[in-house]
Parts: C-alpha cells; structure tokens; sequence
C-alpha cells in the first residue's frame, strides 16, 4: 500500500458518490522485549498494516477500514452506505491542502538497521546498569526496550497529499531496593525518534538511585508546606491537565479550563506549549492524523489562557482554524483531539533554577519522587489525593527518605502556587516538564 493506492481508493469512493473522501494509511513495524536476570523474558516482534477511508456524502458521515487491499472497492462502498445511517452534521469536513508541511527530524535509519542481537543487548543493559549501580537493587521487576518504524499516507478530496516515515525507541525499568528487611520500589523510562538519544545504560542508573535513596523511609506528621515535584511527576500532573486543553473535551463540557480562555489560569511564571515541531520528541510530526501542517501553539502563557487543540472538525464548530491536532490510535479509528509534544517551560530563562538551588530555598517541604493513585485523580475537577515517596527537606537540606505521604488539593490550584521551575524539562513520552516549587500544598502522613 502506498500512494499510487492512497489516490486509486480516493478516486473510487467518489466515482461511487462520496462528496468528500479521505484515505489514510498506516504501516508499522516493531520490536519489543522483555529482560529479567539478564535473560530474555519476552520478545515480540510485529508488523501491521492497515488503511481506512472517511467519506462524507449529504453531510453524513461514513467509515471504513481493512488490512487487505483487494477489499478497497467493498471497503469504499462499506463507508458509503455507513454514510445512510448516521445524522446529517454542517460541521464534517476535511482539511485543505497545506502549501508547505513544516520539516521536523523523525525518522533514524540506525533504528531501521538494528540488527535483533544489538537490540536485546541493549535491553539487558539496562537491567544490567542498574544492579551494577547500587548493590541494594535486588530485583528487577521489569525491564523493557522498544524499536520502532512507521509509515504513514494521508489523502483527500481537497488535495492533501502526506507522507512521511518515523521511527521510535524507548527504555524503561522497574527496580526494586532492598535492605534491613525494607524494600523500595522505582522507575526510570527514556524515549525519542533517535537511537543515539536514547541511553539504555543510564535509564538504568537513573531507576537505581531514585529507588535506592527512598530506603530507610518514615512517615511524616500532616503538614502544609512546600512540595517539590520531580519532573516526571510534575509530566504526571500535566497529563491530567492535558485533556482539559482539548476544544473535544471544552465542546463537550468537560474541561476544567472550559469558559476561562483570556483568564489567568496557572502561575504567571509558566507557559504552557503544544508543538509538534521538536526534533526527535515522539510527538513530533510535520502532519497531523488527518493531513494538517503541526506547529507550535502557546496554549497558556505568563499562565493565561490563550486557547485550546483543535482538529478540522472541532475548529469548523467554534468558528476557528485546526490547530493541527487530529489524533488517531491507528488506521482501525477516526481523528479525535490530542496534543502532540505537550510541555511545561517558564515564560523566560532567568524564571529557571538548578535542582541544588531550589532545595536551598526550602525551609519545610517534601520532594515527591513517585506517586500513587494518580489515576484517581478527577480529570474535570482536577481534584486529587495521592499516595507520595520522596524525600524531606528542612533549612534548604535533604534530611531524610518519607514514605506513605499523601498530597491533595486541585491541579490549578496546584500549578497557580508554583514559586520557581527548575532547568531540567524532561519528557516521558510526548508530555514534558521541568520540576516544580509549589508552596501551600497539604502533605499528611
């Protein structure tokens, strides 16, 4: 499946009535193992691929997909006559063609040529790093590395014509400390486009340490004070946050952010930033899942709210321009909203601090390494109660590890109290963000 058949399904579904068409191809191919004792636990190597096809006839809206490319004349007619049974809808639409989709480097051939043997090596390097670091990791609960190569194709009826290839790797660990009859458990995951980028060793360190220093753990007494948010955790909390900047999720009354565009939302040092133009950030795309040129888009900013993800569809009903934030799961589904690189920065460089001189600002707090319950968290509220590990700090000293601490309060409120932002933006996965000071947050034993 490629272009030359992108452009013949197209062809046929309006030849047989369509008004509107769009054909969109995803090929892929992956490689996924598993570790433990440095041996191979599981290996899974898999090749997809599939296309569907939109059609929009009389202003319904008609869906179909298949994996074998001699059903696309059954496949274009299946989304036609789905077209007869679905309610009329004046916002349908696709997107027009783009003059000139952006350049964005997303495709590495050193992950395309790795051989299996180079891939399993180093996947064991990371279980293999992490005992060698701390004598105390005992066990490795999981221990995983991922390759990846992707093909996308998108067309329609108003001439959009994509195409481009991707690739993906990803490092990630679950270790497990022990000592004196305590055990504490830690994480460290590392992913990009780029295998160079992308070090399996120090994933592995980086899970020893953060489960190691949590050793020797006490409980604390309830108080309100500072928390600092390590920068995965801080991601944690964006990603509750991220689904209240979709215009789907605002159209269908469940943003805790719908109403406020123009209003002053997070703390005035922070910018909230959607881009899909980062070299080798896993979100990154030069289109988005229905042929859109991506870009930067500068959500919240100085913390006010300047607007909201959008696809062709969600835009066509607030009166706006796509975002160019349409997102599929693959080609067995239809464009949703979703961002592509969502990050935390500070409105400018001197608003940045380094890990050791914020620890030097806190009288009494708490810095959160790991939470639990976090899927608890109310995505609409944005309220929370969360289970915390981390480390106590007092008089600007990291005193000792803290174990079952809860935080709670709301996810704005929480980012409108935060007082400074470290240097060290982070992204797991497509969502990123710098640690971050936040006072006033209620920490109970």
């Amino acid at each position: 499946m490629d272009i030359k058949f992108a452009i013949k399904l197209l062809e046929t579904a309006l030849s047989k009535g369509a008004d509107e068409a769009e054909v969109y191809i995803k090929a892929s191919k992956s490689l996924n193992i598993e570790v433990k004792e440095q041996k191979i636990e599981a290996l899974e190597s898999s090749m997809t691929a599939g296309y569907s096809i939109r059609v929009i006839k009389d202003k319904r809206l008609g869906f179909s997909y298949s994996t074998d490319p001699r059903d696309s004349d059954r496949v274009a007619e299946n989304a036609i006559e789905a077209a007869k049974y679905t309610e009329p809808d004046d916002y349908l639409g696709l997107p027009t063609q783009s003059n000139d989709l952006p350049h964005v480097e997303i495709f590495d051939d050193n992950i395309v040529s790795l051989s299996e043997d180079e891939a399993i090596r180093r996947t064991l390097l990371i279980e293999e790093s992490a005992f060698k670091e701390d004598k105390r990791i005992k066990k490795i609960r999981k221990a995983s590395g991922s390759f990846s190569t992707g093909d996308t194709y998108i067309v329609n009826s108003h001439g959009v014509n994509v195409h481009y290839k991707s690739t993906g790797c990803s490092a990630q660990i679950m270790a497990i400390a022990e000592e004196g009859g305590e055990s504490q458990m830690g994480w460290d995951y590392e992913g990009n486009r780029y295998l160079k980028n992308v070090s399996f060793e120090q994933v592995g360190r980086n899970a020893a340490r953060r489960t190691a220093q949590l050793l020797g753990s006490r409980k604390i007494n309830p108080v309100k004070g500072f928390v600092l948010l390590d920068n995965s955790v801080a991601g944690e909390f964006l990603g509750i946050l991220s689904p209240s900047l979709s215009s789907e999720s605002v159209q269908k009354k469940k943003s805790m952010l719908a109403g406020k565009t123009g209003q002053r939302v997070l703390c005035d040092k922070l910018n909230i930033i959607d881009s899909g133009l980062l070299d080798g950030r896993l979100g990154s795309k030069p289109a988005d899942a229905e042929g859109a040129a991506t870009g930067r888009k500068a959500l919240i900013e100085m913390g006010v709210l300047s607007g909201f993800l959008y696809n062709t569809y969600t835009a066509k009903k607030d009166g706006v321009r796509s975002t160019g934030n349409a997102a599929r799961g693959g080609f067995t589904g239809m464009p949703s909203v979703g961002p592509t690189n969502l990050y935390i920065e500070p409105i400018s460089k001197e608003h940045e601090a380094d890990f050791g001189a914020i620890i030097k600002t806190i009288d009494k707090g708490l810095y959160v390494i790991e939470t639990m319950g976090m899927h608890t968290a109310n995505p609409i509220s944005g309220e929370f109660s969360v289970g915390a590990s981390g480390l106590w700090i007092e008089n600007g000293e990291i005193k000792y590890p803290v174990k079952e601490a809860v935080i709670s309060g709301t996810v704005l409120d929480m980012f409108k109290n935060v007082v400074m932002v470290g240097d060290d933006l982070r992204f797991y996965g497509n969502i990123g963000s710098p640690s971050l000071l936040i006072e006033g947050i209620d920490i109970s034993g």
